[in-house]
């Protein structure tokens, strides 16, 4: 890519390599971000666009299933056949084994735990292979191994446990299932560590600090003395290996770009703003969010809620803006006062990635017999993946 000075650029301001990569413009084979899409995208400004999205798909038929996660566009999920969180979408590609590709509309490891669960035969695609996950990319597996040195040659190792987080590469799920860990999502984190507790002593819990750390003191009754932060950019990750000892919970230095944002600040605005609110948050917020909240759950438990809760009644939700949006658009009509937590725009920006015109040159892509953006992992990876997921499956 050209980035000489132009006379357009007085300055002489040069994209960074971080930058090339969040814009998708350069590639990371290790990373869950940053990825060309090839091909000519129709234009979004297009008017056809959602006719020709509808022509394409009603073509392919049975042969196509579309999955869409909550936090995607309106114009995206109008076309999804499903919607949900990220593993349930995984569970319900494969539940469809006659489809022959799996359009997955969510970011990259979501692809990846489809690819996992489905049968060889099927193809999943993700609409732009530049829709990573920030998380994700905040444990690579060489990180996560040498942190594996570090806490061996403390004497830990074979008393911890690692519990990975849905949103994590196939590469660290893999490395789960190798060292006896399981999978967990928002949902059933409790169960995961409390079953992990049960093989060992410690937990090293990937690649969310937060959630790990508001399940184990909220859920399982541990103090944040208990819990200690690895820090991968750290020699040692930052930690003595008396603190290795001492600690139940060894949490990963990652969050949630968007959750992460929320502060304790956001939670005291809006009730000064809406007297009366409910403050609904998902647990990969702060710590100090979650404490200050009346209620926190998962995606899924977020729109449960909102769907059950008494007409007039108010609420602040602390989740991705497009699922908020939806919900408040949804139960407007009932007198349900639905706001963001946050007044500053927070949307998740590799999630937005997928946006109709992507969609529209996939589906038409596939329609005229060329496979693009195809999501395949590895058999090694997958065998060691599969077994910790079947390990979240088998939780009690």
């Amino acid at each position: 890519m050209n980035t000489a000075p132009s006379t357009a650029d007085p300055l002489d301001v040069r994209p960074s390599p971080l930058a090339l990569l969040l814009l998708g413009r350069e590639a990371d084979a290790a990373s869950e971000r940053g990825v060309d899409c090839p091909g000519d995208l129709p234009s979004p400004s297009d008017p056809d666009l959602v006719a020709r999205a509808r022509a394409a798909k009603e073509q392919l038929g049975d042969r196509v299933f579309v999955l869409g996660h909550h936090y995607q566009r309106d114009e995206v999920i109008q076309f999804a056949d499903v919607t949900g969180d990220s593993f349930k979408l995984a569970r319900d590609a494969a539940a469809r084994p006659d489809a022959e590709y799996i359009v997955f509309c969510g970011v990259h490891f979501m692809a990846e735990s489809a690819d996992i669960l489905t049968t060889d035969d099927q193809r999943v695609i993700l609409p732009d292979l530049a829709a990573g996950c920030s998380m994700a990319d905040m444990a690579t597996a060489e990180q996560v191994a040498e942190a594996w040195d570090v806490l061996t040659e403390a004497g830990v190792a074979a008393t911890t446990v690692p519990v990975s987080y849905m949103n994590s590469s196939a590469d660290i799920k893999a490395f789960t299932g190798r060292h006896g860990g399981t999978i967990c999502t928002s949902s059933n984190a409790e169960r995961a560590l409390r079953w992990a507790f049960e093989q060992g002593e410690k937990v090293l819990f990937l690649p969310d600090q937060h959630l790990g750390r508001n399940t184990a003191v909220r859920d399982l009754g541990m103090s944040l003395e208990d819990c200690v932060v690895y820090n991968p950019h750290k020699p040692g990750g930052g930690l003595t290996a008396d603190q290795l000892r001492d600690a139940r919970m060894i949490l990963w230095r990652g969050h949630c770009s968007v959750h992460g944002r929320f502060s304790l600040e956001s939670v005291e605005d809006v009730r000064a703003r809406v007297p009366g609110v409910n403050v609904l948050v998902h647990p990969e917020c702060r710590h100090e969010v979650v404490a200050a909240a009346d209620y926190v759950g998962s995606t899924e438990y977020i729109i449960k809620t909102l769907e059950a809760a008494p007409a007039g009644s108010k609420w602040a939700i602390g989740t991705e803006l497009n699922l908020v949006r939806r919900l408040a658009n949804r139960y407007a009509a009932e007198g349900k006062e639905i706001v963001f937590l946050d007044r500053t725009v927070c949307f998740c920006s590799t999630m937005n990635r997928i946006d109709l015109p992507h969609l529209v040159w996939t589906l038409e892509a596939l329609a005229a017999g060329r496979t693009v953006n195809r999501i395949t992992v590895d058999p090694e990876t997958e065998k060691y993946a599969k077994a910790a997921l079947e390990q979240m499956l088998a939780l009690p």
